[in-house]
C-alpha cells in the first residue's frame, strides 16, 4: 500500500449520525416493527420506566438533573445520533441475550457502520480500496463451516471495516462509496481468502451530544480496531460478529463493551512482508 500521506477530513458527529440513521431505516428488517405483542411491550417498557424511577430515587435526581437530561436527550434526536448512541451503549447486552444458546462462532455487534447491498466477489479476492489506501497489507482466509464440521458452500462473508485513519466509507466524505466493504461468497469447500488492510482504533464521534456525555461522564470514546462481518449460509442461521487484533489498544476497555477473547486474531508475518491470518466461521443450523 501507498505510504503517501494525505490530509484527512474527519466526519462530524452529525454527519455520521445523519448517515447511520439512514443506513437504519433502510436496513432495519420489517420484523422490527409492527410484530411485537402489546403486552411485550407492555411489560418491556413498565420495568424499564421503573428501573429509571429507581435510579432516579437512589441517586436523588434533581429538577436541573432532570432537565438536563431532558434537553440532551432532545439534542441526541435532533442529532440523529440514536442509531451511534445505542449501538455503542446498548446493543453488545442485546446481542449477548440473542446469541447466548448459539454453539458456533461468537456473536458480537453489529454497530451503525453497516451498509447492504455491496459488491459481490468470489472467495478469493481483495476489497474495494483506494489507488493510495493506506495501512498494512491483511490477508485474512479461512473456512465457513457447520456445527458438524461440514464446509458451507456459496456462504456469503459480507465484510466491512475502518481505513488506516478509523473511518468508515458511507460516513466520512472523502472516502470513495463501497470502500473497504464487500460480499465474498465461498466456493464448493466452504474457503475464504480476503486481502484488504488492517484497520485502526478509533473514536466515536465526540461532536455532538453522545461525545457530550462521555466528555461530562470523563469516559473516553475509543474502539479497538476490528473487521466487521455477517455470515450467512443456506440452512444456517447468520451470525454478526467482529474480529479483533491481539496486542491492540482498547481490547480491554472498549466503549461498546463488545469484544470477546474468542474473537482476537493473532495476524503473523508472511515471506512477503503481509499480515496472514486464518479463522474459520462455525454456523449453527436454521
Amino acid at each position: 500500500m501507498s505510504t503517501e500521506q494525505t490530509e484527512v477530513v474527519r466526519p462530524t458527529a452529525e454527519a455520521t449520525g445523519s448517515a447511520a440513521t439512514r443506513a437504519f431505516r433502510e436496513n432495519a428488517p420489517r420484523e422490527a416493527t409492527g410484530s411485537v405483542s402489546a403486552a411485550r411491550v407492555s411489560a418491556i417498557a413498565r420495568d424499564v420506566l421503573a428501573r429509571i424511577h429507581a435510579a432516579i430515587r437512589e441517586h436523588d435526581v434533581t429538577y436541573p438533573e432532570y432537565q438536563a437530561a431532558k434537553q440532551w436527550l432532545i439534542e441526541v434526536g435532533e442529532a440523529g445520533e440514536w442509531p451511534i448512541f445505542l449501538d455503542v451503549f446498548v446493543e453488545s447486552v442485546v446481542e449477548q441475550v440473542h446469541n447466548a444458546e448459539r454453539v458456533g462462532t461468537k456473536g458480537s455487534i453489529l454497530g451503525p457502520y453497516y451498509l447492504a447491498g455491496q459488491k459481490a466477489f468470489a472467495g478469493r479476492c481483495t476489497l474495494p480500496m483506494r489507488p493510495n489506501e493506506q495501512g498494512t497489507p491483511l490477508v485474512f482466509e479461512g473456512q465457513v463451516k457447520g456445527t458438524g464440521g461440514e464446509p458451507v458452500a456459496g456462504a456469503v462473508l459480507d465484510v466491512w471495516q475502518a481505513d488506516a485513519n478509523g473511518y468508515y466509507s458511507g460516513f466520512a466524505p472523502d472516502i470513495p462509496d463501497g470502500n473497504l466493504r464487500g460480499a465474498v461468497t465461498t466456493g464448493s469447500d466452504g474457503r475464504f481468502e480476503i486481502s484488504t488492510i488492517q484497520p485502526a482504533p478509533y473514536e466515536i464521534p465526540k461532536d455532538g451530544p453522545t461525545g457530550k456525555l462521555l466528555a461530562v461522564a470523563d469516559w473516553h470514546a475509543w474502539r479497538p480496531a476490528h473487521l466487521h462481518l455477517i455470515v450467512r449460509g443456506s440452512g444456517y442461521s447468520n451470525i454478526t460478529t467482529q474480529l479483533y487484533f491481539a496486542g491492540g489498544p482498547w481490547l480491554d476497555n472498549d466503549v461498546a463493551s463488545a469484544t470477546k477473547p474468542e474473537l482476537i486474531l493473532a495476524p503473523k508475518r508472511d515471506e512477503g512482508g503481509n499480515l496472514r491470518v486464518t479463522y474459520d466461521f462455525v454456523l449453527d443450523p436454521a
